[in-house]
C-alpha cells in the first residue's frame, strides 16, 4: 500500500492514538487535531489523501466540515466517524459525499479497509484523468434521449437496414427478446424518415384489456390509428392482437381505411409491430393469421440479444452514464475499466433494458466521480435468496421503468401478466409440457393452468404425458 497523508479529528484522544498508531504501522504519515477548527486550519494549508472527522466534536461538526472543504474544492477523501449509527447520520454525511463512515468503536482491520477503498478510489480518478479532462459529450448525447448504440456486426446490419428503408412507406416486423430496444428501433426508423414530423404512436397490446382495445386503436374518430395519421403507428407485441382483431388489422392494411358507421375515413400511417414470440411458429399453431405475417413483415428486423453482442456493452453502459449522469447524480461520471470489464461479464438476461437500470442504480448510490466495481457489488454472482431477490428487483425496476417511458397504461396488469408468463413457461419447459406436473409445480388447478396457457399465448413444445390435452 502507497504512502499517504492522513488527518484525524476528534476531540476523543483515545480514538486518535488508536487511528495514529494503527496507520503509522502501517507506513503512512498522520496529523491529528482535537477540534473541526484546527481541522479546517490545517486542511487549508497542508495536502492530504484522507481525512478522518468526528461528526461531532468542538468547533465545527464533521458536516459542517465537508460543507467548508466542498466550498473549498479540497481532493480529500473523507471518512466520518461517529458514536451514534443512525440513518440522519448516515444519509447526510454520503449526500456531503463522505467515502464511507465508522461506528464507534471499531476496528483496525474496518479502518485498514476504508483505507484501501479510498486508495483504490484514488487510483482509478489518476487512471481516468485525462478522459475527466478531454471528454466532450457528442452533439447526439445531448440532445437525444434514447439513441442506438453499438458496434457489434449484427447492429450495424440493423442501423444500415434502418436507413435503407427509412423513407420508404413498407411495414416493418422487428424481433428479439424482452429488453433489447425494440421500441427504440421503431422510433429511429420514425425519426429518419419523412415522417418525421408527424406523430409516433406506441400501442403496448398486452397492456389493454381486450374489451377496451378495438376502440382503442380502431375507432374512427379517436382511436390510436387516427391519432397516428400521417405518422408512425408502433404495435408492440403483436402477437398478443386476437384473431378478431388481427383480421381488423389486416382489412385496415389492406385498404388503409377505418370505418365510422358507413363512412369511410382514409388514414396515412406507417405501420411497425414487434413481438419476442417466433411468429412462424405462432401461425403453425393457429394463433396468428398467416396473411396479416405478411402484411407486418415486408421488412424484418431482428435485434441480438445482449449476451451475443458483449462488445458493445462498454459503449451502451458509457452512453447510459452520459445520459443519465446529470439526472440522477451531482456532475459528470466515469466508468473504471475494471467496471468495464465486469459489466462484460454480465448474464443481462433482461438485455440492454437491464444494464440501463444496473447504471442509474450505480449513478444514485455512487459518490465517487468514477464508478468502481464496488458500486455494481449487486450484480455479484449467485448468491442466497436475499442476493438474488436483488437481481429480480432489478429487472422488474428496469421492466416498470420502460413502461413509464412508453406511457404504457395500466402498468400494474402488465407486469403481473409478464411475470405471470415467464413463470408459467419455464416451469413448462421444466416439465417438459407435462400440464398436470406443471400445475402440481406451481399449486394451481390444471384447468387453470390451461386457461393462463391461452389467455397468455404461452408457446407449447415438449414431450410430456397430457402435453396438448392437459
Amino acid at each position: 500500500m502507497p504512502r499517504i497523508r492522513v488527518l484525524v479529528a476528534d476531540d476523543e484522544p483515545t480514538i486518535r492514538l488508536v487511528l495514529r498508531e494503527a496507520l503509522e504501522e502501517d507506513g503512512h504519515e498522520v496529523v491529528d487535531v482535537v477540534d473541526g477548527d484546527a481541522a479546517l486550519a490545517v486542511l487549508s494549508r497542508e495536502e492530504f489523501h484522507v481525512a478522518f472527522l468526528d461528526i461531532r466534536m468542538p468547533g465545527c461538526s464533521g458536516l459542517e466540515l465537508m460543507e467548508r472543504m466542498s466550498s473549498l474544492n479540497l481532493d480529500v477523501a473523507v471518512v466520518i466517524i461517529t458514536a451514534q449509527n443512525t440513518f440522519e447520520n448516515v444519509v447526510e454525511a454520503m449526500k456531503l459525499g463522505a467515502l464511507d463512515y465508522l461506528v464507534k468503536p471499531f476496528g483496525l482491520q474496518e479502518v485498514r479497509a476504508v483505507l484501501a477503498k479510498a486508495l483504490r478510489n484514488r487510483a482509478m480518478e489518476s487512471e481516468l484523468r485525462e478522459l475527466r479532462i478531454g471528454y466532450e459529450p457528442k452533439p447526439a448525447e445531448r440532445g437525444e434521449s434514447r439513441r442506438l448504440v453499438g458496434s457489434h456486426p449484427d447492429m450495424v446490419e440493423v442501423f444500415k437496414t434502418i436507413g435503407r428503408l427509412a423513407s420508404r412507406h413498407v411495414s416493418v416486423l422487428i424481433t428479439g427478446e424482452r429488453g433489447t430496444g425494440k421500441e427504440v428501433v421503431a422510433r429511429a426508423i420514425h425519426a429518419a424518415s419523412d415522417r418525421n414530423r408527424a406523430p409516433f404512436c406506441a400501442v403496448h397490446l398486452s397492456a389493454i384489456p381486450e374489451a377496451q382495445l378495438e376502440r382503442e386503436v380502431f375507432d374512427a374518430e379517436s382511436g390510436v390509428i387516427r391519432k397516428a395519421d400521417g405518422g408512425t403507428l408502433f404495435f408492440d407485441e403483436i402477437s398478443d392482437l386476437s384473431p378478431e382483431l388481427q383480421l381488423k388489422l389486416l382489412r385496415f392494411l389492406e385498404d388503409g381505411d377505418l370505418f365510422s358507421g358507413e363512412r369511410r375515413r382514409p388514414v396515412d400511417v406507417r405501420v411497425l409491430a414487434a413481438t419476442q414470440r417466433d411468429l412462424e411458429v405462432a401461425v403453425g399453431e393457429g394463433q396468428f393469421r398467416e396473411d396479416l405475417l405478411y402484411r407486418l413483415r415486408v421488412v424484418p428486423l431482428h435485434l441480438p440479444p445482449l449476451r451475443e453482442r458483449v462488445e458493445d456493452i462498454p459503449l451502451l453502459a458509457q452512453h447510459f452514464v452520459d445520459r443519465f449522469g446529470g439526472e440522477l447524480s451531482d456532475g459528470r461520471r466515469f466508468l473504471a475499466p475494471a467496471t468495464l470489464e465486469l459489466l462484460g461479464q454480465g448474464r443481462w438476461m433482461g438485455n440492454v433494458r437491464e444494464l440501463e437500470s444496473a447504471i442509474k442504480r450505480a449513478l444514485v448510490l455512487s459518490r465517487s466521480e468514477v464508478l468502481s466495481p464496488e458500486d455494481f457489488g449487486f450484480l455479484s454472482a449467485p448468491k442466497p435468496a436475499g442476493a438474488r431477490q436483488e437481481v429480480l428487483s432489478s429487472l422488474v425496476e428496469a421492466e416498470v421503468q420502460s413502461a413509464l417511458e412508453g406511457k404504457r397504461p395500466e402498468i400494474y396488469r402488465y407486469m403481473i401478466e409478464q411475470v405471470e408468463k415467464s413463470t408459467l413457461e419455464t416451469v413448462l419447459a421444466h416439465t417438459e409440457g407435462n400440464q398436470i406436473k406443471a400445475a402440481s409445480l406451481l399449486g394451481i388447478n390444471r384447468n387453470t393452468l390451461r386457461k393462463k396457457i391461452g389467455d397468455l399465448g404461452i408457446k407449447l413444445s415438449g414431450r410430456g404425458p397430457n402435453f396438448s390435452s392437459g
